[in-house]
């Protein structure tokens, strides 16, 4: 598994700043009122950062970016990186300023002089995320790991505890683009299953339901998407119990390891992308272990559906009807829509089960949704404005782009079925929309819940706002943030 790089904070230490290797990362604000490190630098490159601020080409720098000073004279460092950023900046801001430092940071150690920047957590955070390698496929040489990351800061009392919250939500990223980026022939369900269930080490309680327990719960519609495969459906039951005696919040992802269409066979241009079809599954994962990490105090569940949609005798076929956990009957018209299938069962057993405070749903679900978002946004949907609004809010302040998409009777009404309770798809107007009122239907009433359709943001082609290019681990930060204010601000 790819290990983030290690973080630290120090005082500033102005008279190392010359013997010091590999990167060295200085934040300027205004060009015009120099810290006493970039001064020090100044003075050891005899001028060469001034010219540098004085140039064109910071002048036209966006906020966040940077330019190097590759091998500066009279200094042991390989670079230094001046990244342009006012002194007040955090949030999103300061995650560009960071993701740039990490773009460049490679196997070399990276010091990031801070002085008094405002979001000094956030810069750290940027830098760690985007410093990220999958090479776990690679044969030959392995890359050594990022190198590790020491942010000097004028106030080191004053973060304590960031570096430990740094590296478990780093953890949580790391781990679900892990997942995401592993072939499907590596991450087979049963696989998936094995690197949940060591979540158990940090003290997250973890079950896996087989085959025969599906059957017996009645979970027909998910084992119905996995029957055409040799690798055995399953889903995975994770407990994190950080609370007190409160009903837990629920998270539950969709699992496909990988999804051929089933009968209704996808075009086989682009097929090998459908490795990232677990990606809601891998988001519920990651979050769980950077909860867990930080030993939250709050109770949350997690479930996830672990499937392969694949075609041979034994497979669903397109007018088939299945009767799901819930006892409504699903006519399926295209067994490529599959994620709902899934979906379904393991949300109403949730409720069933434990009764929970508030559920949020995540699935790579729809290739509507990136027509109408493209890769900059997932889709949110949601019956409780409350609930929703405290997602979006953790989204903005972890730069994870979220757009709230509508509800309503008229979409449903698309799903009507003519032998059945309901059909699997809606036809092609309002595809993602209709795909979350199919989820909608096994929704409690009195369950505050939000649908992720995450099919845009999950595994991009380009670099992404934390991320190179490939699974982006999008929505860990943001539900971990989101689960922090709403059960944890009070006990902080």
């Amino acid at each position: 598994m790819t290990t983030p790089a290690a973080v630290s904070f120090a005082a500033t230490d102005i008279d190392a700043i010359a013997g010091l290797t590999g990167r060295i990362a200085l934040l300027i604000g205004d060009p015009e009122k120099l810290d006493l490190a970039a001064r020090r630098i100044n003075r050891l490159t005899k001028g060469a950062l001034t010219r540098l601020l004085e140039s064109d080409a910071f002048k036209k720098l966006d906020e966040g970016a940077a330019l190097d000073l590759s091998f500066p004279g009279g200094m042991a460092a390989d670079v230094v990186q001046v990244v342009k950023l006012p002194r007040n900046a955090s949030g999103p801001d300061a995650l560009a300023a960071g993701v740039a430092i990490g773009a460049g940071a490679g196997e070399k150690p990276v010091v990031i002089m801070a002085g008094s920047a405002r979001g000094v957590r956030d810069i750290a955070q940027g830098a760690v995320l985007r410093a990220y390698d999958y090479a776990d496929q690679r044969s030959g040489d392995r890359p050594a790991g990022a190198g590790a990351v020491t942010v000097m800061v004028s106030k080191p009392e004053n973060c304590d505890g960031m570096a430990d919250l740094i590296a478990a939500r780093a953890a949580g990223v790391f781990f679900t683009r892990d997942l995401v980026n592993a072939p499907a022939n590596v991450l087979t369900t049963t696989e998936f299953a094995r690197q949940l269930s060591e979540l158990s080490d940090l003290g997250v309680e973890v079950e896996v339901l087989e085959e025969a327990d599906l059957e017996k719960l009645g979970m027909r519609t998910l084992l119905a998407v996995g029957q055409g495969s040799d690798s055995p459906s399953k889903v995975v039951v994770m407990q994190w119990k950080g609370g007190q005696q409160e009903a837990p919040f629920a998270l539950i992802g969709k699992g496909v390891v990988f999804d051929t269409g089933g009968i209704s066979l996808k075009p086989a241009a682009g097929m090998e992308d459908m490795t990232m079809d677990m990606g809601g599954a891998g988001v519920v994962a990651g979050v769980m272990k950077t909860l867990a990490m930080r030993k939250a105090q709050a109770n949350v569940v997690a479930l996830v559906g672990l499937v392969e949609n694949m075609p041979d005798a034994r497979a669903t076929r397109p007018g088939d009807v299945v009767k799901s956990m819930k006892g409504d009957t699903v006519e399926v018209i295209n067994t490529d829509a599959e994620g709902r299938m899934v979906l379904c069962d393991v949300m109403w057993y949730a409720q069933d089960r434990f009764a929970p405070t508030g559920m949020v749903d995540l699935a790579t679900l729809t290739g509507a949704i990136i027509i109408g978002l493209g890769h900059e946004n997932a889709g949110v949907f949601s019956n409780d404005d409350a609930l929703c609004n405290a997602f979006l809010k953790a989204a903005r302040a972890e730069g994870e782009g979220a757009w709230r998409m509508p509800l309503g009777k008229a979409y449903a009404k698309q799903l009507k079925s003519r032998i059945a309770d309901v059909k699997n798809v809606g036809g092609r107007p309002a595809g993602s929309i209709t795909a979350a009122e199919f989820l909608h239907r096994f929704v409690k009433d009195g369950t505050p819940w939000i649908h992720l359709d995450i099919a845009g943001v999950a595994s991009t082609t380009a670099d992404s706002t934390h991320a190179p290019k490939g699974a982006s681990g999008w929505g860990v930060l943001s539900l971990d943030r989101m689960i922090r204010d709403m059960f944890e601000s009070d006990k902080e």
